[in-house]
C-alpha cells in the first residue's frame, strides 16, 4: 500500500563539533502538523546525541536514534526521579519541595524498587483477562457516542463528541472517578499538560486536582466498589507504605494517561486516514488493517510529543557520548520512531507496516506504559465501528492543514477535527 510522503527540503548540515560546544534548544516548531522539525531530523543522522539547552539550570543532552533511545529507555543508569517532567521545553515554576507535596513518587517519577512496588499495585487492574472483560462495555460506549456523532447536525467536532468522551468514560468507570466530573477533571487535565501557564495557574490546577482525589479515596473508603481507587485501598490495608497521597498521584496519572492519549492517537487517525490520498475507503474495505493503522499512527504521529526525560545515576556512555552523574537526557520518541536505520520511509504514513508496533510510543522496559492493551482496545473498537457505520465520513474543511494541532501542549493530536458524517 502507497504512504503519504513528507519530504521536506534539507537543511545545511550540522557541524557536529560545533554543535557539541554549543547547546541547543529543543527543536519544537513543525513544518506542519505531522512532520517533525527539520533539525530533529539533521540530529538524528549526525549527532545523535546532541548537547541540548534547558530554559533553565546547565545544558543536557538530546537522544534521538531508535536504538539509542530503546536502549536508554531500559538502563537502569537513568533516573525516572525528576521532579520536573519537562524542564527541557519550560523552566521549571515549581520548587521540588512543592512538587513533593502536590505529588509524591508516582509510576512516571520512580525507580525500582519503589517504582517495582507501585506498579505491582496497579498492573492487576490492566491484565490482558481484565480487558477482555471490559470490552462489551467498551463496545457500549462507543455505540452511544456514535449515536450522538450520527444524529449532530452539520461538521461536528469528533474531538468534542467521541474522541475525547469515550476514553474518558472508560477510565472513569475503571478507576471509579464520577463521569459526571468529567467537565472538572478534563479542565484540569488541559492546564497540567499545557506549557504556557504561569506558575500560580499551575500550583492552582495541580492543588485542585490533588484534593479532588483525597476526596474521592476518602468517599471510597466509606463506601468501596469494584474500581482501582477500591482496590488501591484495599491494598493499603497489606502495605502500609502505600499513603493517600501516593493513590491519588497514581489515580491522577491513571487518569490522564488514559484519556487524553487515547483520545489523540484516535484523532490523528482519523485524520490520517480522511486527508488525501484518502485511506478511509481502502481500510474500511479491508478491516484487518485497523491494528496496523492504530501501530503506524502511534509510530508516525507519536503523542508525547517533546520526549521524556532522564537524568543520570551515574556515569555512562550514549552513541559514545559521555555523559555524566546528574545530567539531565531527554529521550526523543518521535525523532526515534522515524528513524530510517529502524523504519524504511519512516515519513511515509503507511497503514500496512509490516514493523509498525516495533514503536516506541509506549514505551520500553520497566517504564513500558501499563495501559496500552487498554489503549488498543478502545482505539479498534473506535474505528472499526466508525469505519463500518459512517463510509462517508469525510473531513470538514477542504485544506487538511488548517486543522489546528497542540502546539503548546506536551500531548499532540488536534485541538479540533470537524467532520460531515454523510456524503
Amino acid at each position: 500500500m502507497s504512504g503519504h510522503p513528507a519530504d521536506p527540503p534539507a537543511a545545511p548540515s550540522l557541524h557536529p563539533a560545533h554543535t557539541v560546544r554549543i547547546p541547543r534548544p529543543l527543536p519544537v516548531e513543525r513544518p506542519s502538523q505531522l512532520d517533525l522539525p527539520e533539525e530533529l531530523r539533521q540530529l538524528r543522522s549526525e549527532l545523535p546525541v546532541a548537547a541540548l539547552a534547558f530554559p533553565d539550570g546547565p545544558p543536557g543532552w538530546l537522544v534521538t536514534g531508535y536504538d539509542h533511545v530503546r536502549a536508554a529507555l531500559a538502563d537502569p543508569r537513568l533516573s525516572s526521579r525528576r521532579p520536573h517532567l519537562n524542564s527541557h521545553v519550560r523552566a521549571s515554576l515549581i520548587t521540588s519541595a512543592e512538587m513533593a507535596v502536590l505529588r509524591p513518587s508516582d509510576l512516571l517519577t520512580s525507580d525500582p524498587p519503589e517504582h517495582t512496588r507501585l506498579r505491582r499495585l496497579v498492573a492487576g487492574q490492566f491484565t490482558t483477562r481484565r480487558i477482555h472483560k471490559l470490552a462489551p462495555r467498551i463496545q457500549t460506549i462507543v455505540d452511544d457516542h456514535l449515536d450522538t456523532l450520527a444524529a449532530a447536525p452539520g461538521p461536528v467536532d469528533l474531538m468534542a463528541v467521541v474522541a475525547l468522551p469515550v476514553p474518558c468514560l472508560v477510565i472513569s468507570e475503571l478507576l471509579g472517578v464520577p463521569f459526571a466530573d468529567r467537565d472538572q477533571y478534563q479542565r484540569l487535565t488541559t492546564e497540567l499538560l499545557s506549557l504556557d501557564r504561569t506558575r500560580d495557574q499551575l500550583l492552582a490546577s495541580k492543588a485542585e486536582l490533588k484534593n479532588y482525589l483525597l476526596h474521592l479515596i476518602a468517599a471510597r473508603r466509606e463506601q468501596p466498589s469494584d474500581d482501582l481507587l477500591s482496590g488501591l485501598l484495599h491494598a493499603q490495608a497489606g502495605d502500609p507504605k502505600l499513603t493517600d497521597d501516593e493513590i491519588a498521584a497514581l489515580a491522577q496519572l491513571i487518569l490522564i494517561a488514559g484519556h487524553e492519549t487515547t483520545a489523540n492517537v484516535l484523532g490523528l487517525a482519523v485524520l490520517l486516514l480522511l486527508r488525501p490520498p484518502r485511506l478511509w475507503e481502502i481500510v474500511r474495505r479491508r478491516p484487518g488493517l485497523v491494528d496496523g493503522v492504530i501501530e503506524e499512527t502511534l509510530r508516525y504521529a507519536t503523542v508525547l510529543q517533546f520526549g521524556l526525560l532522564r537524568v543520570a545515576r551515574e556515569p555512562l556512555t550514549i552513541a559514545g557520548q559521555p555523559i555524566q552523574t546528574g545530567e539531565r537526557v531527554v529521550l526523543h520518541l518521535p525523532a526515534a520512531n522515524r528513524d530510517p536505520n529502524r523504519f524504511t520511509d519512516p515519513d511515509c504514513f503507511v497503514p500496512d507496516r509490516p514493523d509498525a508496533a516495533k514503536h516506541l510510543s509506549f514505551g520500553h522496559g520497566p517504564h513500558h506504559c501499563i495501559g496500552d492493551q487498554l489503549a488498543r482496545t478502545e482505539l479498534h473498537t473506535l474505528l472499526t465501528t466508525m469505519l463500518r457505520c459512517f463510509p462517508a465520513l469525510r473531513l470538514a474543511t477542504a485544506d487538511p492543514g488548517q486543522i489546528p494541532t497542540h502546539t503548546h501542549r506536551v500531548v499532540h493530536g488536534p485541538a479540533q477535527l470537524f467532520v460531515h458524517v454523510t456524503a
